[in-house]
């Protein structure tokens, strides 16, 4: 009996065991099939992203587009500002924005080797700053209103602020003078003889009647008995100009070398002495001179005012200094290649020196260059004695 029960309940036991077994196989099998529904629905979310990235490149593609264009404006800029920064080619620009010039006569206004000239000629051309023009075999450019109007505003206002820096200063105003003079060669009659020969006639006279053609005649309206001092008489070529039309010249240097070199130049000359003095100390009593000539002198000295209260002492009452100098100008390599003390002078600086030694200046002006001169331009200062 004991062993039935045992019997029946253990075979209880299995088969509760095996439903429980087919009851777990069948939720095991019931639960399997429902997860996978749940997992394909992740990739429908997980597809939806891509679509969001595929956007992306859309705006990241514009970006290269403005970057590329920047570059661009800013090489363009760079380039023009670079075109401008040549003080030169600034020089040229400005010189065809007054007149319509050739290569030739840019080379010799502005006092540069022609190879110079084109060289900067033709990148102002090429911006289209300057135009050009033929007449015969000659090219002739000018930088007018119609070619500067071609130019975009803000490249225009560049050009006009560049060119406001540059009025009035020395090198702009000697720059002005020499074209003046080369412009002045142009001048011709159209009819006969000088219509014909034109702009050679200068070469033709000089051929004819030397370099210095006319000067003695005017030399003769100096005072035949006047005592004039050649002061800083360097090698005697004042002394040896005014000589034969004063009464008496005092050339006076403080280089010996200078004295000899004007002594040898002034052998035939009797109305000639020659003094060895600095102008700071002439060697003169006071109003002993008639006149008296400081060429190219001034500028060597560190006070040129003081230099003209000391000429002053010695002129007479209504005697006269003619001072002959160079303009202002920027060559201050001459400090150290010709120990210039002074890179020029204007026409207040002379106000000064007139004021200063009590002096009336009757004149000052520039002196016509020559156009084969390679120096700043000079002037010529009248002074008188009150």
């Amino acid at each position: 009996m004991a062993r039935g029960r045992r019997a029946q309940s253990a075979s209880a036991k299995g088969s509760t065991r095996t439903g429980a077994a087919k009851l777990g196989e069948g939720i095991g099998s019931s639960g399997a099939t429902s997860r996978p529904t749940l997992s394909t629905s992740r990739p429908t979310l997980s597809t939806s992203r891509p679509t969001l990235s595929t956007s992306r490149p859309t705006l990241s593609t514009s970006r290269p587009t403005l970057a590329s264009k920047k570059p661009e404006a800013t090489k363009e800029w760079t380039a023009l500002l670079a075109l401008l920064s040549d003080p030169a080619r600034l020089r040229v620009l400005r010189a065809l924005e007054s007149h319509e010039l050739s290569v030739g006569e840019i080379s010799k206004g502005l006092q540069m080797p022609q190879s110079t000239a084109s060289r900067h000629i033709k990148p102002l051309f090429d911006a289209q700053f300057v135009s050009r023009r033929m007449e015969g075999t000659t090219s002739l450019y000018r930088a007018d209103a119609a070619s500067l109007a071609l130019l975009p505003e803000d490249v225009r206002a560049l050009w006009n602020l560049t060119r406001l820096r540059l009025e009035g200063s020395p090198q702009s105003d000697d720059d002005d003078a020499r074209l003046a003079a080369v412009l002045a060669t142009r001048q011709t009659s159209t009819a006969g003889f000088f219509g014909r020969v034109g702009g050679e006639w200068d070469s033709i006279r000089r051929t004819l009647f030397g370099e210095s053609i006319g000067s003695g005649a005017v030399l003769g309206l100096l005072d035949s008995t006047w005592v004039v001092a050649d002061i800083g008489c360097g090698t005697g070529e004042v002394s040896a100009r005014i000589a034969p039309y004063v009464g008496r010249v005092i050339a006076i240097d403080r280089e010996s070398a200078m004295i000899d070199a004007a002594r040898h130049r002034l052998s035939g000359a009797r109305n000639v002495e020659f003094r060895r003095g600095d102008v700071m100390h002439l060697p003169l009593k006071d109003g002993t001179l008639d006149a008296a000539v400081a060429m190219l002198l001034l500028h060597h000295i560190a006070d040129p005012s003081a230099a003209v209260v000391e000429i002053a002492r010695t002129l007479k009452s209504g005697g006269r200094l003619l001072v002959i100098d160079m303009v202002e100008h920027a060559r201050s390599e001459y400090r150290a290649t010709m120990s210039h003390q002074h890179l020029g002078f204007s026409n207040r600086q002379a106000q000064e020196w007139a004021r200063a030694s009590e002096m009336r200046i009757d004149r000052w002006h520039r002196i016509s260059p020559e156009t084969t001169a390679q120096g700043p331009g000079l002037f010529g200062a009248l002074l008188t004695k009150v």
